[in-house]
């Protein structure tokens, strides 16, 4: 099945959050917002995107605690962390 395998990322790059999407849809059934990932993003410690229509350093859209476990689990399976 396609996404079961390890990811060509090297240990210096990261998933792009395209890459990420579409492995948590194959795995968990749903795409999560880019906000979400990096949400989850700066909640573990990695260097989330700036978003460039963002305003401020409050979060208006952060990731629902019941779809953070996928998301992490992408990190993981990228060897992101």
């Amino acid at each position: 099945m396609v996404g079961d395998t390890p990811s060509a990322v090297g240990a210096d790059e990261m998933a792009t959050y395209l890459e990420i999407q579409n492995w948590v849809k194959s795995h968990h059934g749903f795409v999560p917002k880019t906000c979400w990932i990096a949400h989850c993003k700066d909640m573990c410690g990695l260097d989330p995107r700036r978003s460039p229509n963002r305003y401020g350093e409050a979060r208006t859209n952060p990731c629902p605690l019941d779809k953070t476990s996928a998301i992490i689990e992408a990190f993981r399976h990228f060897e992101m962390m």
